[in-house]
């Protein structure tokens, strides 16, 4: 069966966004992103219609920027490869490569995924759908980026939802602050 991995990035105080949904407090380091994407053996990825927009701005056209750094360039060529399956109800379409928009059944489409053939499943942002997912029993990891900064109030990625209980299978400190935690779940 195929495992869907939840990588999010947190505040301190527990926030994935801002109240309006702003992440310019992310500090970005190659070295999390590399370390991370080692734990990550995904060909699928889930969106909501907010995550997906942010990523459609911007990742299609970095694989062919020559004035994009080359780790850029590398895991934008593996992203247009990627099935991209986006859960909105607003959203007409989704133009990137390799994707397909979903209006409802967003659990029984996931358990549908798991069950099939293929890699595991990386839900990136979308904390709605994690939230969703979490309650329904379909998340097996979390990928978790703990960065060094306390924003007061946002938007909490567990809130509204039951307990539970994790198990550490890895953790990492980098130089820029940024910590990685993996768990699974029990």
């Amino acid at each position: 069966m195929r495992k869907v991995i939840v990588f999010n990035r947190l505040s301190l105080d527990g926030f994935f966004t801002g109240l309006n949904g702003e992440i310019d407090w992310f500090l970005h380091d190659p070295e999390v992103d590399k370390a991370a994407h080692e734990y990550m053996h995904a060909d699928t990825l889930l969106f909501g219609k907010l995550t997906y927009q942010m990523f459609v701005s911007y990742w299609p056209n970095v694989a062919t920027n020559p004035n994009a750094p080359e780790q850029a360039r590398a895991l934008a060529e593996e992203l247009n490869q990627m099935t991209k399956v986006v859960f909105s109800n607003s959203l007409e379409e989704a133009t990137w490569v390799n994707s397909r928009l979903i209006k409802d059944n967003l659990v029984e489409e996931v358990r549908a995924l798991k069950q099939g053939d293929g890699a595991d499943i990386t839900v990136f942002g979308s904390g709605t759908i994690v939230q969703q997912l979490v309650d329904a029993g379909l998340i097996d990891e979390l990928l978790i980026v703990v960065t060094p900064v306390v924003l007061g109030t946002g938007r909490g990625l567990f809130d509204n939802v039951g307990k539970m209980n994790l198990k550490l299978l890895a953790s990492r400190g980098f130089g820029s602050g940024n910590v990685l935690l993996y768990y699974g779940i029990r």
